[in-house]
């Protein structure tokens, strides 16, 4: 229930946003316009979401024959976590991370990269996991998913208005005013999907290590993804997806700037708290 009126939440204030970038843009007919832009975002973020995230990285689903032990240890957790089974892709990237996707259980997935099969030991694995299954047992990924379509979409609307705000034949203040607002409502949009990622991630950790009864084997996996991020971040995809990962995969170290908005707690907080942990 308290998943669900987050969801609720989240939904509503970034939908607010999109309609108050097309009231103060265009008035009451912008007001008309993002409104029906917001139901269909969330209409289509609903039902594709999930399929939009994997195809933005590029995942391809991956069968039991490919990756034995792969699927031999979801199968393992999802058991002890009392789900289905998810589905099973592998992104094409070097840069190691994972994230879960899709509206509910019965139809959630599990991706992880090629970079993280090959940088961490099983026990390692079987943490990241594990914290991916906590994720589709909180209900977390449908949140995540649709929070990172609706903020990518506004990013989007945000950047076309800093690029037409001086091309219109507005007067100076209105341009300015659109400038600003290409500017403010994606930080806005980031504070929102900020604002319950950070709890729930810290809840996925305990639950993942629960599940598999390791919590050192997780805390040292956050390590050495978020050591390889920081030297290789991710090159494609959305940076408003990055809440659905792991550990942020676009924190090169180019991003000390935007580590004041991550979405992911502090990766030496969650490790402290990963060894409290007693199992």
């Amino acid at each position: 229930m308290i998943n669900q009126i987050k969801t609720v939440l989240l939904l509503g204030a970034l939908s607010g946003i999109l309609l108050l970038i097309g009231y103060l843009a265009g008035g009451m007919n912008g007001l008309v316009i993002m409104f029906i832009v917001s139901l269909i975002f969330n209409l289509v973020s609903y039902f594709y979401s999930h399929k939009i995230v994997l195809r933005i990285y590029r995942a391809k689903e991956t069968s039991k024959k490919e990756n034995l032990w792969l699927h031999n240890t979801i199968e393992e957790i999802v058991k002890e976590a009392n789900l289905p089974k998810p589905k099973i892709y592998l992104v094409p990237t070097e840069t190691p991370n994972a994230f879960a996707t899709g509206p509910n259980p019965k139809k959630s997935c599990v991706a992880v990269t090629n970079g993280i099969l090959k940088l961490l030991s099983k026990n390692e694995l079987r943490g990241v996991l594990a914290h991916e299954i906590a994720h589709v047992k909180n209900r977390d990924t449908l949140i995540t998913t649709i929070a990172a379509i609706i903020g990518s979409a506004i990013s989007f609307i945000a950047f076309i208005l800093r690029m037409t705000a001086f091309g219109s034949d507005r007067d100076r203040g209105g341009a300015i005013g659109l400038l600003l607002l290409g500017i403010l409502a994606p930080i806005a949009a980031m504070i929102i999907q900020l604002a319950i990622s950070r709890a729930r991630e810290y809840m996925a950790d305990e639950r993942g290590a629960r599940f598999v009864k390791d919590p050192v084997s997780l805390a040292d996996a956050l390590i050495k993804i978020e050591s390889s991020v920081y030297k290789n971040p991710l090159r494609f995809g959305s940076p408003a997806t990055s809440s659905l990962f792991i550990i942020n995969p676009f924190k090169g170290s180019g991003m000390a700037f935007m580590n004041l908005f991550s979405t992911h707690p502090a990766t030496s907080e969650r490790v402290k708290r990963l060894k409290a942990l007693k199992i």
